[in-house]
């Protein structure tokens, strides 16, 4: 797949079929809109496209807001890729970018792009006060040469799949299971496996503490059943989210850390990518060390049962 990093600083003379969006999580909704994306250009023997914006126009537009992701910007180009895109294309997002006329905007995508069909769902926008909506897209595709398309949102059990919803699912609920359904795969983040204080491993239950982005979405507080990753190797895993309650002090810093189970080894600075299978629990405060321990083993054991029987199934093999 290529990577054009500036749109406005590039030129890519392959006539393209093209999508327009953030595409985070790219959900079984984005991949149902960049099917069509997809299909259109291999029947013209055009290059499927998608146009997307760094940084998130509401960072630009909105400096103060908090921003979290479902997927990193490299989990997103690989999703996007494995979805049959061929072509990524970088707006800088900017102020200077956010008052541009739509008829402008489009413009540039039929020159820089040699743009050939557009994509987009029903509640569609561009350009300044979102003025290129459907209607004014319509209107102007013939003129400038491409073809327009509305491509009908994407429904499971009767509720349209969109990213919003499924932040709330991991961030508020920590519903991870009902946010696979959406994804089309388990929710998973990534990070660097860093020292903590060392409490698991005295205790006899070693943890990986990993350092997350702070862009990134972390489901709620928790005891989740987890799949970990680790140098192209999964294992089954147990891990906590939140601010340890029993064991932190006065100022608790809220982590993730997985134990994985079955595994021994120092694995301090390596990357480990962690798959959000089943929530198992609120994290809680206990009485004493000994009830907290022992809590921990039975979080184990239903973790391991839990994914043992995860991957006799169709989610256990992806």
């Amino acid at each position: 797949m290529r990577i054009i990093h500036n749109l406005f600083a590039e030129q890519f003379t392959h006539p393209t079929a093209v999508t327009i969006g953030n595409f985070d999580g790219v959900h079984l909704g984005h991949r149902h809109l960049l099917q069509h994306v997809v299909n259109d250009a291999r029947r013209h023997g055009w290059t499927p496209t998608v146009v997307t914006f760094q940084p998130h126009p509401r960072r630009v537009l909105q400096p103060g807001a908090r921003m979290v992701y479902i997927s990193s910007w490299e989990e997103r180009l690989a999703l996007l890729e494995q979805a049959g895109i061929d072509l990524v294309a970088v707006v800088r997002f900017s102020q200077e970018v956010a008052r541009m006329q739509a008829r402008d905007f489009v413009r540039a995508l039929v020159e820089r792009l040699h743009m050939r069909s557009l994509w987009v769902g029903p509640d569609f926008a561009l350009g300044y006060q979102r003025e290129g909506d459907v209607r004014f897209l319509k209107r102007v595709g013939p003129e400038l040469g491409f073809a327009f398309h509305v491509v009908q949102p994407f429904t499971l059990d009767g509720e349209e799949v969109r990213s919003s919803r499924i932040r709330e699912l991991i961030g508020q609920a920590g519903d991870v299971r009902s946010a696979a359904r959406l994804l089309g795969r388990y929710f998973s983040l990534s990070g660097l496996v860093v020292h903590g204080d060392g409490r698991g491993r005295h205790i006899g239950v070693p943890t990986a503490n990993l350092a997350i982005a702070p862009t990134r979405l972390i489901p709620a507080n928790g005891v989740y059943a987890t799949w970990a990753w680790l140098d192209g190797q999964r294992w089954p895993s147990a891990t906590n989210i939140g601010v340890r309650p029993t064991v932190s002090g006065a100022n608790p810093t809220r982590t993730v850390e997985t134990h994985i189970i079955g595994f021994q080894g120092n694995i301090y600075h390596h990357y480990l990518r962690l798959e959000f299978v089943q929530r198992l629990r609120d994290e809680q405060r206990f009485p004493d060390l000994n009830a907290l321990l022992a809590q921990i083993r039975r979080d184990i054991t239903q973790a391991a049962a839990l994914l043992a029987e995860e991957e006799s199934h169709a989610w256990g093999k992806t």
